[in-house]
Formats: C-alpha cells, sequence, structure tokens
C-alpha cells in the first residue's frame, strides 16, 4: 500500500459517522428517496444499478425505479412496500453515513424502533397530497420517545402540488402545532421531490421562493457531537483482557464501549456495584495509549491495584455516580406476538449486565396517533407503546433515557427461547 493510500485510508476511517432512519405513511416514498440520494451522490455500484434496471423493466416501469435499491426482499419488491428494516451505507467527502430505511405500516412499528434505536437524525416524509397524517404523528411520537437528536420533516412529492409554497407552508404550520408537545432538539423542513430529485442532492430550480439547504447538505453539516452524554462517565465492562504473556504478563485491561463523559489517564474512579475506587493506569487501544477517551471510543482501561472487575460491572468517576435501584419506571414497546405478562419472570438485559426481572404494574398505555394516556387497557400486544413499572433481582445502575441513550436503556427477553420480548427507556 502506497504512503498516499495510508494516508487516504486513515482520512476515511476518521471521518465522522451519521446514522439517520427514514420514516413515513406507505407510499410517501422513503425507498425512492434514499434511492435517489444514493444515486445523485454517486454512491451506488454499477452492478447495483444494472440490478435495479432489470427489475424495474420486469415491473413495466419505463423508467429507473430507485425504490429498489432498498426494498431488498423479494415480497417488498413484488408489493412496493418496505416490510423490514433495510440498511444502507455511503460516504460523501465530508462524511460518512449508514441508513435505516424503516417500514411505515402499523404492524411493523417495532421494525422502526428497531432502526431508529441508535440514529442521530430522523427523516420523516410527508405527502405534499395528504398534508400531516395519523402515520406522521406515530412516527414522530417514537423519534421523540427514542430522543432521536434531530428530526428532518421531508414534504415530498412537491411536483404534484405544482411545487406549491402554500402547500408547504401549511403543512409545516400543521406539524409544529404537534411538535410542541413532543421533546426534539431540533426540526427542519425541507420541500422535495424524490422522484425528480428536487433538494434532494441538487437545488431545485422549482421552487426558488426556499432558501434552505438540500437534504444532503443538511445531512453532512448536521452538528451531531453534541448528541453524546459528555457529563457522565460511564464506562459498561464487556470483558477482561489478561494477555499473560511474556510482555504483558501482569496486564489487566477491562474493554469496553465509552457510555458517557470522559476518562482521563489518572482519573479517580469508582467500580459499581463493589463500591471501591482505584485511578487510571492507561488508557488502551489497539493502535497504542490514549490519554482520554469519550464517546463512542472502545477501549480498556487498566487500573491500579488488583479489583475483581466482570462483564457487566461498571466504572463512574467517583464523585458522579448512576442512579441505583430495583423498581424501575420504563416507557416499553412490545415487540413479540405473545402479550406481556405481569409478575412472569424476564431475562433484562442492560449494557453489558444481565439480570432476571418481572413487570410488577402497567400503569398505561399510549394512543401514539393523539397522545392519549390510556389507564383502563392492560393488555400489552405487539407494537403496543406503555409505561410499565420493573421489579429486579439485584440493583441496576443507570440514567434517564433522555441523559444517556446506552445506559438509559433496555431489553428484555424470553428465557426459554431467548427471543427478544420489548425494548425498554427508562424515565
Amino acid at each position: 500500500m502506497t504512503e498516499e493510500n495510508k494516508i487516504f485510508n486513515k482520512a476515511y476511517l476518521d471521518m465522522e459517522l451519521l446514522r439517520f432512519t427514514t420514516a413515513g405513511s406507505v407510499d410517501d416514498g422513503k425507498s425512492t428517496l434514499i434511492g435517489r440520494l444514493l444515486y445523485d451522490s454517486k454512491s451506488i455500484f454499477e452492478d447495483q444499478l444494472e440490478d435495479v434496471k432489470k427489475a424495474s423493466i420486469q415491473k413495466g416501469n419505463k423508467f429507473v425505479n430507485l425504490a429498489l435499491l432498498t426494498d431488498g426482499l423479494r415480497s417488498e419488491r413484488e408489493q412496493g412496500i418496505t416490510i423490514d428494516v433495510a440498511y444502507r451505507y455511503f460516504a460523501t467527502p465530508k462524511r460518512k453515513f449508514i441508513i435505516a430505511d424503516t417500514p411505515g405500516h402499523i404492524q411493523y412499528t417495532r421494525n422502526m424502533v428497531t432502526g431508529a434505536s441508535t440514529a442521530n437524525a430522523a427523516i420523516i416524509l410527508i405527502d405534499a397530497r395528504n398534508g400531516v397524517t395519523e402515520q406522521t404523528f406515530r412516527h414522530s411520537y417514537i423519534s421523540s420517545l427514542l430522543q432521536i437528536p434531530h428530526i428532518i420533516i421531508c414534504v415530498n412529492k412537491m411536483d404534484l402540488v405544482d411545487y406549491n409554497e402554500e402547500k408547504f407552508t401549511e403543512i409545516k404550520n400543521d406539524f409544529e402545532a404537534f411538535a410542541s408537545k413532543l421533546s426534539v432538539k431540533d426540526i427542519q423542513f425541507i420541500p422535495i421531490s424524490a422522484l425528480k430529485g428536487d433538494n434532494v442532492v441538487k437545488k431545485s430550480q422549482n421552487m426558488p421562493w426556499y432558501f434552505g439547504g438540500t437534504l444532503l447538505y443538511t445531512l453532512e453539516n448536521m452538528h451531531i457531537g453534541s448528541d453524546y452524554d459528555f457529563e457522565n462517565a460511564r464506562f459498561p465492562v464487556q470483558y477482561v483482557i489478561r494477555p499473560q504473556s511474556e510482555e504483558y504478563h501482569d496486564y489487566r485491561g477491562y474493554a469496553g464501549r465509552v457510555a458517557g463523559g470522559i476518562f482521563h489517564k489518572g482519573d479517580l474512579i469508582k467500580i459499581l456495584p463493589s463500591g471501591f475506587t482505584s485511578t487510571i493506569k492507561s488508557i488502551d487501544t489497539y493502535n497504542g495509549e490514549l490519554e482520554e477517551a469519550f464517546p463512542p471510543l472502545s477501549v480498556a482501561l487498566s487500573l491500579d491495584g488488583d479489583f475483581d472487575i466482570s462483564r457487566g460491572d461498571m466504572i463512574v468517576k467517583a464523585n458522579n455516580g448512576p442512579k441505583q435501584g430495583q423498581d424501575i419506571d420504563i416507557m416499553m414497546c412490545w415487540m413479540n406476538e405473545k402479550p406481556l405478562q405481569l409478575r412472569t419472570k424476564y431475562v433484562l438485559k442492560h449494557t453489558s449486565n444481565e439480570v432476571r426481572c418481572m413487570v410488577k404494574k402497567i400503569k398505561y398505555k399510549v394512543n401514539v396517533n393523539t397522545l392519549d394516556k390510556i389507564s383502563e387497557d392492560k393488555n400489552i400486544k405487539l407494537n403496543d407503546i406503555a409505561c410499565v413499572s420493573l421489579r429486579t433481582t439485584k440493583p441496576l445502575f443507570f440514567d434517564s433515557y433522555s441523559k444517556n441513550r446506552i445506559t438509559g436503556s433496555l431489553i428484555l427477553i424470553d428465557e426459554a427461547t431467548n427471543e427478544t420480548l420489548g425494548v425498554g427507556m427508562i424515565k
């Protein structure tokens, strides 16, 4: 490998990664938008484009149907809808991207939760002809529930309303009235035509009244550095490294991913649940030692002194610990065909920790279309969202989901089948 290639590869690897998800009602054009984004940004291989051209001809289309780039399942291409979450990766000179194309049908709410759980941004499409719908409310609420920091409202199919500014303004005002009930930091509005390419990658000549940036420009320049929790230092231990080689005979490192805060060499830390304190002797990576570690770096911490630390323990700053408890209230999305059972034992996974738990109480369900709380209905089934109280067999160390999306989230697992039953955001 030449020196130029090494420099290019390092620069490429160091580029910032933005994860975003798409959501919208059926036929709002999510897959077409992603296809257009990939096509116009020159992020499609020739063989992929050839496959899409052939599939378009088979469907009787007189144009290249870019939606087929993300509708990968045969049943999706046959029906012209998105069923499962489709992940696509592309990069521009400014940033790397991972796209999660999520389905719009109500029966696939769990799929949207899966695709949006790690997203920095959510693109919510609205058909310019139909305006804000119940599906828009549902997807916006889920985005807010998952604490996605940035929401981009793409008013699509502007070509079918003659690129009318008044129609765009009406939809913008309707959404802003609803968004006042949500906890979203940053909302932006872009009028687009995914089919024609207006304001996706290139500035539209058909909407001179719009002075904002294109969708790609917005994604490339979105500030995501402050999306992580840099105040509360959290390091869930995933693995203990003991090489026991001649070179590293006495080395003991605790490997994991920094979930919050900034750890420095020499910091005074506390080990949970034991409560012992120590100082950080070194912060190690495959490429050498670091002076500090911050989200989302994966590192190994070595400490002064010998301690019994294992997977599931947590290293925090000595003067800033998480909450501790066995009784936890969560907002939960149920993701299994089997309904939730009160007083049934489930496996709970929180960061790298695993405990047993049971659901003590169902407080209320949420009507995601109206945001109404339904207290009388205690039947929690597939795709329902509810507030429930859990009791764990041993204390968890956690933060609220609004403070830290990693230490504030958990999943429930069926002991017998190992299936994921529900995902929870700690209140």
